[in-house]
């Protein structure tokens, strides 16, 4: 275990100290903030996590991440659960190359999606937009308001559909045979054994399947940070992490930037721990009722 715990050291632990550690000082300058001496690193307590939690533009992009969210998470994870139930069934042809035409999206990287699905949303540019002006149809735009959430959520269930598929297709395709025998003697359609057999059977699966997703949206970054060129909408902070960033690189205060992460990582611990909480505790009451 002793590399585990060196890599473990020197990649995740020691960062994150450093990153409290940044986030309990601040920058003090002195006179004009020139010469050698003219600027220090002194200690400024819970400073910077105050301003975080009054920073309008953080609490703000917290909550068009949540909306976002919304949209993504039971979306994604609604389509990789249809998509390995019909996968598991017998009149499936061709499973394995659906399989991997499913799953080929997520093994792309999120900035090329984004840059991809970014100019397909472009009216200039985009193919949809050519057929739907040669019908005479509406030509939405994709990249300004409400439909802005439509857009970037696509692009992540586009690219995790897969993912999340292939977790809930291999647990379904771990349940023994002799299961789905009984439920046809039984008299079980299809769709009975779906409903009652196979999607409380991989309850586990979509367990972590929510839990990696809720992770990834709250860390969303690629998607919003790819299209800011490509419309006005997407502001420099639009999420919690492009704030980060925007401290850090932009406006050079390494140590609000800092705060700011550790509280992102302080939220999504928090709303891990619950969820997972919970799911362990509706699991223990199920189990107390058979």
């Amino acid at each position: 275990m002793l590399p585990a715990a060196v890599l473990f050291l020197l990649f995740f632990a020691l960062p994150i100290g450093y990153a409290v550690n940044l986030s309990l000082h601040k920058v003090e300058v002195k006179g004009l903030g020139l010469g050698k001496d003219a600027r220090d690193e002194v200690w400024a307590g819970l400073t910077n996590y105050a301003d975080a939690f009054t920073d309008s533009e953080l609490l703000d992009g917290a909550l068009r991440v949540l909306g976002y969210g919304a949209i993504v998470v039971p979306v994604m994870l609604g389509l990789a659960l249809l998509f390995a139930l019909l996968l598991d069934t017998d009149r499936v042809r061709l499973t394995s190359f659906t399989r991997l035409a499913i799953f080929l999206p997520y093994a792309i990287p999120g900035v090329i999606a984004a840059l991809l699905w970014g100019f397909l949303y472009l009216p200039d540019v985009s193919p949809f937009y050519f057929v739907l002006d040669r019908l005479g149809l509406p030509q939405p735009d994709l990249l300004d308001g409400g439909p802005l959430y439509l857009a970037l959520a696509n692009i992540a269930v586009w690219g995790g559909t897969g993912f999340n598929m292939i977790v809930i297709y291999t647990s379904l395709r771990a349940i023994p045979l002799e299961v789905y025998e009984a439920a046809r003697l039984d008299g079980c359609s299809q769709l009975q054994i779906a409903l009652r057999i196979k999607i409380p059977m991989v309850a586990p699966s979509l367990v972590l399947t929510f839990f990696f997703s809720i992770i990834a949206t709250l860390q969303v970054f690629s998607e919003p940070t790819t299209l800011k060129p490509l419309t006005n909408s997407v502001s420099t902070t639009w999420s919690p992490l492009m704030k980060v960033y925007e401290d850090a690189f932009r406006n050079g205060d390494i140590y609000q930037a800092a705060a700011t992460a550790v509280l992102i990582a302080l939220a999504t611990l928090v709303l891990s721990f619950a969820f997972l909480r919970a799911a362990n505790s509706r699991t223990k009451q199920e189990g107390e009722a058979r």
